[in-house]
């Protein structure tokens, strides 16, 4: 029997579900691969937003990591709400002393309800100690925004964000267009240091049941790397998987819901309407 690929979230638990590493061990799950995690903060959440939040102290941070890496063959990992300038230094640091694997930064920042999940100081950290080692990063637009200091509103906005970050050192970005509500599409803007691009288009959702959709896609581009996929593969395998979560919302909760982990083993990923476009 062939031995299962591991994945690992470094990210905030979400009481509610719907997102951080209770969604990133479901997707995890659903793709085939065995979920690892690393805690690093605390979220009292539900879908009508963050309650209250409280940060892993940075020694328990690396006390956990260690105990996963010196342990687990891990296939590729993902960063979701690190919070501080301190655990993100930490993550880096201990990350530095173990064989090296893909790692997906997923840059969150702000909750669907707007509370803060990742402290101004931390902003500079997360460029100068984490992007340089990235496979990918996944930032929307308003983080795009923040981790350039550029507004965006074009896909040509979109297009410099994300080359200014590539020269952070990250090998690929995703830059998620979906904040751009000014046509029926949203589209995702791929491109990688190896001078690949492509638009990932689809068609928009008419829902409010999208609480966890980053974190979803980045976990979802993390388990098919740990399944050796390449990255631009990879990126496209996991826009079918969270375009089929939204589509097949589950509707609870009183506000931004929770996707559906499960649609795509449950209804596969035929006529989901992901539209690959070439860029010159």
């Amino acid at each position: 029997m062939d031995m299962i690929p591991v994945t690992l979230t470094i990210a905030g638990s979400d009481s509610g579900g719907g997102a951080g590493i209770q969604a990133d061990i479901k997707t995890f799950q659903e793709l085939g691969t065995f979920g690892t995690s690393i805690l690093t903060a605390v979220t009292a959440q539900n879908t009508l937003g963050v309650h209250a939040v409280q940060p892993i102290e940075c020694n328990i941070v690396t006390a956990q990591l260690d105990a996963v890496l010196s342990d687990f063959p891990v296939g590729a990992a993902k960063t979701g709400m690190l919070f501080s300038a301190g655990i993100i230094k930490a993550v880096a640091e201990t990350l530095h002393h173990y064989p090296s694997f893909p790692l997906v930064i997923d840059p969150v920042m702000i909750a669907k309800g707007g509370t803060s999940l990742l402290h101004q100081s931390a902003i500079d950290a997360l460029k100068e100690c984490l992007l340089p080692s990235a496979a990918v990063l996944t930032p929307n637009i308003p983080e795009a925004e923040a981790l350039t200091g550029m507004s965006i509103h074009t896909l040509s906005d979109m297009e410099r964000a994300a080359n200014r970050l590539l020269e952070c050192g990250t090998h690929a970005i995703v830059v998620k267009g979906g904040h751009r509500k000014v046509t029926d599409f949203a589209e995702d803007l791929f491109i990688s240091r190896d001078g690949e691009r492509f638009l990932l288009r689809t068609k928009r959702i008419d829902t409010k049941d999208t609480h966890g959709t980053g974190c979803t896609f980045a976990a979802a581009i993390t388990a098919e790397l740990a399944k050796g996929r390449s990255i631009s593969e990879a990126v496209i395998a996991a826009k079918y998987f969270i375009q089929a979560a939204i589509e097949d919302g589950i509707s609870l909760g009183n506000g931004h819901g929770p996707t559906n982990h499960a649609a795509i083993r449950l209804r596969g990923d035929e006529s989901r309407g992901v539209e690959l476009i070439e860029r010159p």
